[in-house]
């Protein structure tokens, strides 16, 4: 191998890399760990709702060391943004999407038109679109029409008032359509950056958001999330912009002072309290007529009390050495005349307010202030520090104007080139506007522009009052933040409700489940890998277990690198390409033992050895790489996590296949080693075998057409177990304290639902429940209502004295009650079927065009195609005809359909591997015939074969036994190794004969075949 020490610097650089994109992840879980003792030391079990206290307790501990340095220079902060991402199912969380109403958005676009052609239209749209794979908006123009003469550009539709600068009369439907497509798109914008800016808001660590192409739907995760009732309220309820009237700073200096005041003598009376509760504590402990429960529980309220009190200042701030309570956290004050009272750090933001709405303090202000409320302003990118503003508030709580007078706004630029933000409001809100605006410059004043209790702007009058309703909003903006700005300011506007048509809801206890059995299947699949390996090829062997250690470490620092997101699949995908990357060593063992064999020197036969494998390797690894490439193009959440590390497992084996074991292998051999590949007992394995596959492929074509015709029959009779991904419905994981008999849980079920479906789930304390029930209605107070009758169902069986509350929530250690849930409404159901069908299809056809470039033989792009097939077919039989009594689950989704793309991909690279050998028998023995070529090929690479397909299974198997929500994606990954390894052998390789005896092979080489009768 040439360039060595180059190959040489980069492995160990590229490794120490890893280690360092490691080392963030590490600084991140060991400061978490103490967040978590530390919470767990303050708020002990015997505390009332402990586990929220606790979460509360780890954030705060952890913004107040997030600026700390930990290790040269890295901080808690730095470590978190560039650790290594974990998914829903490893942490737990909330998945939501989210679909935007397009028929509102045209509605309120219409301002509610009650046109016969445009309400006939949407009502059709809306039925078109239970089965349609297009936007709403393009069925919407499609059905539109259908209706004779009907115009788009209607005064009584969209030639209104409000879109009079975009939409006139006379304006053909054609002219409209890219109007109301750019319309459309405002609102999701405005929607999508709503909904960005309450999850900043909600504090959520790693939080995803962002559009699904062009559909209106938003997908929204949240890994770690616990308050799940709060996070649906925050991604459903709609955008609240209102307008204010604020104070000036010196306007409200003087309250501040007296809400200090008061503070600090409430907080000088604590170590009274605490004296006090001494006292109780020990009158308790010395009357012996009253038991330990009593003291634990006078003790935790006496505790409670005084937390209360303090409201966590202790956590930031040492309470004695406190002088000003209130002014000690502020950073910096306003100007004179402005409308920013105050600057504080963000970590102090939570305990800043709590002072300020603590009702003694409120009850300081004058009467005439006596319904000011106080809000935080916008923070600013990368910023700690956050503006307080005081906004003139009234005995309702409504502001004068709210945002539904807004019919547009856009970022653009002033006469002088700097960035402006121009509003339009209706003839309502003009009029009120002018009063505010006037008022304003009167005073010298501003007005808050208010989104979600956050003040986003707030801007001063300088040319009297605004008549007319349009404005413009100046100040120094950023393109972005003008962006920002008129994006807040149509959400205003924005009349489209968001609902929830899919949503994965995973509880902790359970995600860390996930991750005690994935490490587990892990470290032994990694264990059997490296015995087996040492077994089979000595030495050479371990060379190939190091390298595939190092394989590890690339694979984990380069999903660390790119923020790539681990899930349970992505674990999955990490080991099943350990069992894989082991097929590049075999392959090129398997060479060097040829080379050996024929006689040549030990150099010659590493050199020939991995230059003969080299075009087996690619060619599988391509294969295998262009279904993952499918995978993460069409694959969502869990599916792109799976392909990731598979595209990412491919590249890092290549490489370490090739180049590190390489290095290793050539440094022992440099001073004449010599290094065997086998072993005592492997040494003559499969040394002399010839088997006629051709004779034997009759008989393979019998048993093939039996299975697959029992299949179809099974798939026409008993279908398919279908998940909720593919027909829509609700599924909940459901943890006993006790076993549960699935049947006799699911009478009462189908009692409360209709239609239900009860499942073991893993052990036998655990089902999983499906239901249609209401599939079709959104909103929180459906979830809520099925959450409670499947409470209600399931009473009889759980622990007495559960109640609702901590069955449907629960805390971090929660073992009884929902441990995960799901959602998918029946029109996203359609579109995940659609998309897995030609998920499946572009994968066959890829693979089709690939051989056939390749080999240039359609014989060989037709003889891997029908193994496919075989394999995809004989895959989808088994689960038909055996799903009703497996004892685990085996419902049709898309993680199944991960399994079948992977099913392809591995097929197909064990099909690639035995046509290279075919191909390179036809151009070494030109003369033999073919059926004596073609078995030589089969029988030359059945030792690797057997091989990569055991240690592929071992890996599968130790997944399948002790990852327990995996069972059924790696079943179908233990059936589709086995019949793709059979298919290599007994199908693709004889299709390919069969076609070539019929048609003949065009070759550059004349190849005689032999004359069968």
């Amino acid at each position: 191998m040439q360039n060595k020490g180059l190959v040489r610097v980069f492995a160990i650089l590229f490794g120490l890399v890893c280690i360092y994109q490691l080392s963030y992840t590490y600084m991140a879980y060991t400061k978490e760990a103490e967040a978590e003792i530390y919470a767990q030391q303050k708020y002990p079990e015997s505390v009332k709702d402990y586990s929220k206290l606790r979460e509360t307790a780890e954030r705060n501990y952890l913004d107040s060391i997030g600026k700390e340095e930990i290790f040269a220079g890295i901080t808690y902060n730095d470590a978190k943004d560039k650790e290594l991402n974990k998914g829903l199912d490893l942490k737990g969380g909330i998945n939501v999407i989210l679909q935007i109403s397009v028929k509102d958005i045209l509605s309120g676009l219409a301002n509610n038109s009650k046109d016969p052609s445009f309400n006939q239209a949407l009502l059709a749209t809306d039925e078109v679109q239970k089965n349609s794979q297009n936007n709403y908006i393009d069925d919407f123009f499609t059905e539109f029409e259908k209706i004779p003469d009907a115009k788009l550009a209607s005064p009584d539709i969209f030639a209104n008032k409000n879109l009079s600068d975009d939409i006139t009369y006379d304006m053909t439907n054609e002219q409209v359509k890219p109007v109301l497509k750019r319309k459309i798109d405002e609102s999701v914008v405005s929607a999508f950056e709503v909904l960005r800016k309450r999850i900043d808001k909600f504090g959520v660590t790693q939080p995803n958001i962002q559009r699904l192409g062009e559909s209106g739907r938003i997908l929204v995760e949240l890994p770690g999330a616990k308050d799940i009732e709060r996070v649906k309220s925050l991604v459903t309820s709609t955008a609240q912009l209102e307008f204010w009237d604020v104070y000036k700073m010196e306007e409200v200096f003087n309250h501040l002072i007296a809400a200090n005041n008061l503070i600090k003598e409430e907080l000088e009376g604590v170590d009274e309290i605490k004296e006090k509760v001494a006292e109780t504590s020990e009158n308790v402990v010395d009357s012996t007529q009253v038991d330990t429960a009593k003291v634990d529980s006078t003790t935790t309220d006496a505790d409670a009390a005084i937390e209360n009190l303090l409201e966590d200042a202790e956590d930031s701030t040492d309470i004695e050495a406190q002088v000003n309570p209130l002014f000690d956290l502020i950073v910096g004050q306003g100007r004179q005349g402005g409308p920013v009272v105050a600057t504080v750090e963000k970590k102090n933001a939570d305990q800043f307010m709590a002072y300020l709405n603590d009702p003694k303090v409120k009850a300081l202000l004058p009467v005439e202030q006596r319904f000011m409320k106080f809000a935080w302003g916008k923070p600013e990118k990368d910023s700690e520090f956050l503006d307080l503003y005081a906004i003139k508030g009234n005995r309702d709580n409504e502001p004068e104007l709210s945002g539904g007078v807004i019919t547009d706004a856009r970022q653009e630029y002033s006469q002088l080139g700097k960035v402006t933000v121009t509003m339009q409001m209706d003839g309502k809100g003009a009029k009120k506007w002018e009063e505010m605006t006037g008022r304003a410059f009167n005073q010298s004043s501003q007005i808050a522009v208010v989104l979600d209790d956050i003040v986003y702007s707030a801007p001063g009058v300088t040319t009297g009052a605004i008549s007319g309703g349009r404005s413009e909003i100046t100040g120094d903006f950023s393109i972005e933040e003008g962006q920002d700005l008129a994006n807040v300011l149509r959400a205003g506007k924005l009349p489209a409700s968001a609902d929830i048509i899919q949503s994965e809801v995973v509880g902790p206890s359970l995600g860390q489940e996930a991750i005690d059995s994935g490490i587990m299947s892990f470290a032994i699949a990694l264990v059997l890998i490296l015995i087996w390996m040492v077994f089979y090829y000595g030495k050479a062997g371990l060379f190939a277990d190091v390298a595939l250690v190092v394989n590890i470490l690339f694979i984990f620092g380069v999903l660390a690198g790119l923020k790539a997101v681990l899930t349970l699949p992505g674990i999955a995908g990490i080991v099943l390409t350990i069992g894989m990357s082991v097929d590049a060593n075999v392959l090129i063992f398997e060479r060097i033992r040829e080379e050996l064999v024929k006689g040549k020197s030990q150099v010659d036969a590493i050199k020939d050895g991995f230059s003969n494998a080299l075009s087996s390797i690619l060619d599988a690894n391509i294969t295998t790489g262009l279904t993952g490439l499918i995978l993460l193009v069409i694959g969502t959440g869990p599916i792109k996590g799976f392909a990731t590390t598979l595209l990412i497992g491919i590249l890092t084996s290549l490489f370490t296949a090739i180049f590190v074991t390489r290095l290793f292998i050539d440094g022992y051999g440099k001073n004449g080693k010599e290094l065997a590949f086998s072993t005592g007992a492997t040494k003559n394995l499969f040394k002399n075998v010839n088997i006629n596959f051709l004779k034997k492929r009759k008989v393979a074509y019998i048993i093939s057409g039996i299975i697959i015709v029992a299949g179809i029959g099974s798939l026409f009779t008993n279908g398919l177990d279908q998940g909720v991904d593919f027909v829509g419905g609700r599924t909940y994981t459901v943890r006993f304290a006790k076993d549960v008999v699935p049947t006799v849980v699911e009478k009462d079920l189908v009692a409360a639902f209709e239609s239900a479906q009860a499942k073991t789930y893993g052990t036998n304390n655990q089902l999983k429940i499906t239901t249609k029930y209401k599939v079709d209605e959104t909103g929180e107070e459906v979830d809520a209502e099925i959450s409670n009758k499947l409470f209600t169902a399931l009473k009889p069986y759980l622990t007495d004295g559960l109640t609702y509350d901590q069955f449907a929530n629960g805390g971090d250690d929660k073992q009884v009650g929902i441990m995960h849930s799901m959602k998918v409404g029946p029109t996203i159901a359609d579109d995940i079927k659609q998309a897995a069908f030609w998920s499946v299809l572009a994968s066959l056809i890829v693979v089709f065009l690939y051989i056939l470039l390749r080999f240039r033989r359609w014989q060989f792009s037709l003889g891997a195609v029908a193994a496919v097939f075989h394999d995809v077919l004989i895959v989808l039989g088994i689960f038909s005809l055996t799903y009703k009594f497996m004892p685990f689950n085996m419902e049709i989704d898309q993680a199944f359909i991960a399994a079948i793309l992977t099913v392809i991909g591995y097929s197909l690279n064990d099909t690639v591997v035995v046509f290279d050998r075919i191909r390179e028998f036809f151009n070494e023995h030109t003369g033999r015939p073919l059926d004596k070529n073609v078995n030589g090929a089969l029988n030359s690479t059945l030792s690797r074969t057997l091989n990569t397909s055991l240690t592929t299974l071992l890996v599968l198997i130790a997944i399948f036994i002790f990852a327990v929500p995996l069972r059924g994606f790696m079943f179908s990954l233990i059936i589709g190794v086995i019949i793709g390894t059979y298919s290599s052998l007994f199908i693709a390789t004889p299709v390919m004969y069969d076609t070539v005896r019929k048609v003949g092979l065009k070759t550059k080489e004349k190849v005689t075949e032999e004359k069968k009768k």
